[in-house]
């Protein structure tokens, strides 16, 4: 499974992590920052459903969560 929201297609950034020291040299080197996904129950029109949504998603109602235990 990818590491991509379901709802907003967020996907991880790619960039230069810039040491302090010296980093108009060569103090740059590769990293990643990964979107902040959470695996939560939502409901479907075919039925229940387990998928990957990002906090930003869930925190402005773009889903709507299955209640557990009813």
């Amino acid at each position: 499974m990818a590491r991509v929201c379901y709802v907003c297609s967020k996907k991880p950034m790619f960039g230069n992590k810039i040491a302090r020291i010296r980093a108009y040299i060569s103090g740059r080197s590769k990293r990643k920052q990964l979107p902040n996904l959470q695996r939560v129950r939502i409901q479907t029109e075919s039925g229940n459903r387990r998928v990957r949504v990002c906090t930003r998603c869930i925190r402005s109602g773009k889903i709507v969560k299955v209640i557990s235990g009813i």
